[in-house]
């Protein structure tokens, strides 16, 4: 079986429908083609159905020249099932020449199954699209599968020796965690803890680079969203600056510090978040 993703939207958009299509992945034995921004095409390479990614500039204004151009390229295969990110009508004119017989979205006329989003931890909302075609999903039981390779190499981006890596993620958005916390807190949990290895990670780094580097930590300390959810993914234990309900899954080694104004944590109380 193929199924076809139409999946405009951020980085962090993208990341988050990782579990929903791995889900159609293997409860159907299909295998995947998306849809997407050019720039994502790293994170989809990470999950193995994904045959074939489709650079489209959903979020360009794309014109009918590009509208046709994509018609053509999914209309060659035969796609059984089409989940539909998007919106508007340009997407559902092209999906309703498409001739492909499932297409599930939440609203549009080119549709023939509708997807009704229930409130909740984002990825889990993703069932609604994969109801329609049998498909359940337990995203929370999801897990990012990387290559030997890249981790190796991640590995030996660590600092020596053989204590537990804390990773250390900043946002680098305005109002994220003051600089000199971040700066500090190695330091101060190494007065406890001295074999502490500590280690962070740039705010541009590639989505691939940063899944391997987050993989083989100890445990994550981040306000960036996008590594809270590599992080939520790889199963490692987290602490999550400014993370709401809807962002991560209820689980024990997920702990969440929704402060508003990060400005108003202490190092202490990231410590005490920590288990120090």
């Amino acid at each position: 079986m193929r199924v076809l993703a139409l999946s405009p939207g951020s980085l962090q958009q993208q990341l988050e429908r990782l579990p929903a299509l791995a889900a159609a992945a293997d409860q159907l034995e299909a295998s995947l083609q998306v849809a997407c921004d050019p720039s994502h095409r790293a994170l989809w390479s990470m999950l193995p159905a994904v045959k074939k990614v489709i650079p489209f500039p959903f979020d360009a204004d794309p014109n009918l020249s590009d509208w046709a151009n994509l018609l053509g390229l999914v209309r060659e295969p035969d796609f059984q099932a089409c989940l539909n990110f998007a919106t508007g009508r340009q997407v559902n004119l092209m999906l309703s020449m498409s001739h492909i017989p499932m297409r599930v979205a939440t609203e549009g006329f080119a549709s023939t199954a509708s997807a009704k989003v229930e409130p909740g931890w984002t990825p889990q909302q993703l069932e609604a699209f994969l109801a329609p075609m049998g498909v359940s999903l337990n995203a929370d039981a999801f897990r990012l599968s990387l290559p030997a390779e890249a981790m190796q190499k991640a590995r030996s981006a660590q600092p020596p020796g053989d204590g537990p890596l804390l990773l250390l993620a900043p946002g680098a958005f305005p109002g994220d965690w003051p600089e000199d916390r971040w700066a500090a807190l190695p330091e101060t949990i190494r007065a406890k803890l001295p074999q502490l290895r500590s280690l962070v990670l740039p705010p541009d780094l590639p989505v691939a680079q940063r899944a391997a580097a987050v993989a083989c930590a100890d445990v994550v300390l981040s306000s960036c969203p996008l590594t809270q959810l590599i992080a939520t993914y790889c199963g490692l234990p987290l602490v999550a600056l400014g993370a709401t309900t809807d962002q991560l899954p209820q689980r024990d080694v997920i702990r969440r510090l929704e402060n508003e104004d990060l400005s108003s944590l202490s190092v202490s109380d990231v410590m005490q978040a920590l288990g120090f």
